[in-house]
């Protein structure tokens, strides 16, 4: 484009600068050089530099007004996270000429748009052509799995990453750069290619360099090892299902053919997901944009209405409602009247934990009995209704828990647990885990199966260990958990134990399954997998297996959760120890994934673990 307007690095009229720490004072500089001899500025990545923006804008405000006649300034940035963030002032935004650069949404058009990015001369530049174009190919592939793979929310990525054709072209240069310096094979038959090499410098480094969430990380290192290996210089071979690769060498638009004609009908199979998540995914879409459509309304309205309207009429409604379901609260002071003797005891580890659910329940439970009462006294006229007051009332009027909207000025859920339920359904599970809370404070035992969505549950599972280690008298950082599904479907079904309450751990339930499910050991028994096991007495079995249609999500059965000694075979990462003996399970809060992790669950599982890695199974403490 600058060549068309006499523009070019060689003449220095055009600089690049990749924005980072420490590039502040290069960019202003070379703006200031610029906006008085003329030339075009390219700053990339100004969202790294929210603090340094203000500072840009005011100095394009005074380049405005006497800069040359061929000065010009682009910016590049990625978009926040969230729709509700911002990382680039609105002001900046405004008096830019804006262009987005988005990729498609489905798989054939983003092969499409990756195969489009080289040409015949740049297939015919390598050393090893033939073995090049093959390798290239599952490159674009896997580059349009991993963009494709976006749309199916939070169980495709956890969070969004901007993946771009840069990414792409980089790697393929990568991928030339290697070919030309590959050896001949011992056989003599091809090139021996480093694969191993080539997967890390694109999986951790190019690609991976985005990726911040480690089970992401590993979805992404998964499929290169999945798609980019020997496979690709087999004729015929199969890239993905119903994907075949070419039989002969082709030529670039005997590959463009390629795509055309020979890729399947798009489905979640694809991307090595559960067809149910297509229908999560449409599910998820419709929900948010009908919700979007009742704010819309609720909006419209509100504006338009008179004090002692219908709609003030049905928050007073709702507020009376959650007033008479609102929980009795423990009492705090008789919590630690009790506590005091026992912790000095084995159990002091769990009566920490109960404590500290109590003292959330109170700061939640009086929040929201404060708030409901001077919204009441507003809805009465007995108070001026302040802008906290407007906001709750919105809140309630949608069914929507109070702070889920990120602009409203009160929230309940910043003393809560992580939800995406509506109103109604979040009161119901306060109300159960205040009526669990209140039996297990009633003499500070731990019940004999604990519904895990605490308000901190990584606290009781750090407690599990503790607890352990005091009794065994081992060292508690050469610790860990292991989870085992028992035989049994419901808490209750444990009273007929012997050992209610096992020595080295604990029974939990409640949990669901997201992208597959619990083969229960009837099943499993028919389809000559494991038999029961004994696990400390504890009856355990059943293995990891595909879902059902349309079961979105599958309840789990009671877990025993152990403490264990780490064994050396076991790799120590960032989010736990990972074990090659089975299917290491993301456990997250919420189906928003992400930052609502809390522990990894070890899964027994008769399949390759990289299936249930692509298919995004985790489990989740708690349903939408």
């Amino acid at each position: 484009l600058g060549l068309g307007f006499d523009i070019s690095v060689q003449k220095s009229t055009l600089k690049n600068i990749s924005m980072g720490q420490g590039q502040e004072a290069p960019a202003e500089a070379c703006l200031d050089r610029m906006a008085k001899q003329g030339g075009w500025i390219m700053l990339q990545n100004i969202q790294l530099m929210e603090s340094w923006l203000p500072k840009l804008e005011r100095k394009l405000e005074l380049a405005s007004e006497a800069a040359a006649m061929n000065f010009r300034c682009f910016l590049s940035a990625e978009p926040p996270p969230l729709s509700h963030m911002y990382n680039i002032p609105e002001s900046l935004l405004q008096t830019c000429i804006k262009v987005a650069n988005e990729a498609p949404a489905d798989l054939r058009s983003n092969l499409q748009r990756a195969w489009s990015c080289f040409s015949q001369e740049h297939l015919d530049a390598c050393n090893h052509t033939s073995e090049y174009r093959r390798c290239l190919f599952g490159l674009c592939f896997f580059h349009a799995i991993i963009l494709g793979r976006r749309r199916f929310g939070q169980q495709g990525w956890s969070r969004q990453y901007g993946f771009n054709t840069g990414d792409l072209k980089i790697c393929a240069d990568v991928l030339m750069s290697y070919m030309n310096k590959a050896q001949e094979s011992a056989d003599g038959q091809g090139i021996s290619v480093p694969w191993d090499d080539l997967r890390y410098i694109f999986g951790e480094i190019m690609y991976g360099g985005h990726i911040t969430d480690f089970w992401d990380r590993r979805t992404n290192v998964t499929y290169l090892k999945a798609l980019f290996n020997e496979q690709l210089l087999r004729p015929g071979g199969q890239l993905a299902p119903g994907l075949s690769l070419p039989d002969t060498i082709l030529d670039y638009p005997g590959y463009s053919a390629h795509i055309d004609g020979a890729l399947p009908a798009e489905s979640p199979v694809l991307f090595g997901l559960h067809p149910n998540a297509e229908v999560g995914y449409l599910t998820s879409t419709a929900e948010q944009i009908l919700g979007l459509v009742v704010r819309l309304r609720r909006g419209a309205s509100a504006g338009s209405s008179a004090p002692g309207h219908a709609t003030d009429n049905g928050v007073h409604g709702i507020v009376d409602s959650l007033e008479k379901r609102l929980p009795k609260r423990p009492k705090l002071s008789s919590v630690q009247e009790k506590a005091r003797p026992l912790l000095a005891g084995p159990s002091a580890p769990y009566v920490v934990v109960a404590m500290q659910e109590v003292v959330q329940m109170n700061f939640l439970g009086e929040e929201i009995a404060r708030s409901l009462g001077e919204l009441r006294k507003g809805l009465n006229g007995q108070l001026n209704m302040s802008q906290q007051m407007e906001d709750l009332s919105s809140g309630l009027a949608l069914n929507e828990v109070p702070g889920r909207n990120p602009f409203h000025s009160i929230s309940w859920e910043k003393l809560a647990w992580p939800s995406r339920k509506k109103l109604d359904d979040w009161f119901d599970d306060l109300e159960e885990r205040a009526k669990q809370l209140i039996s297990w404070e009633v003499k500070l035992e731990l019940p004999i199966s604990l519904w895990l969505a605490l308000f901190n549950p990584t606290a009781f599972l750090t407690a599990i260990q503790q607890v352990s280690a005091r009794t065994r008298n081992l060292p508690l950082d050469n610790m860990t958990i292991e989870t085992n599904a028992t035989i049994h479907h419901r808490p209750e079904e444990l009273e007929v134990l012997a050992d209610k309450r096992p020595p080295d751990g604990a029974f939990i339930h409640g949990l669901h399954m997201q992208g597959a499910r619990w083969m229960e050991i009837e099943e499993a028994s028919t389809e000559g997998t494991k038999a029961v096991k004994k696990i400390c007495g504890v009856s355990c079995g059943g293995v990891v297996t595909e879902s059902q249609a349309k079961e979105l999500l599958a309840r789990m059965p009671v877990l025993y959760v152990k403490a264990v000694l780490v064994d050396a075979n076991w790799e120590p990462t960032s989010i736990g120890h990972l074990r090659p003996d089975a299917y290491n399970c993301p456990c997250y809060y919420t189906s928003f994934r992400g930052p609502t992790y809390v522990f990894l669950a070890t899964l027994d599982t008769q399949e390759p673990a990289f299936k249930w890695v692509l298919a995004g199974v985790a489990l989740l403490l708690s349903t939408d």
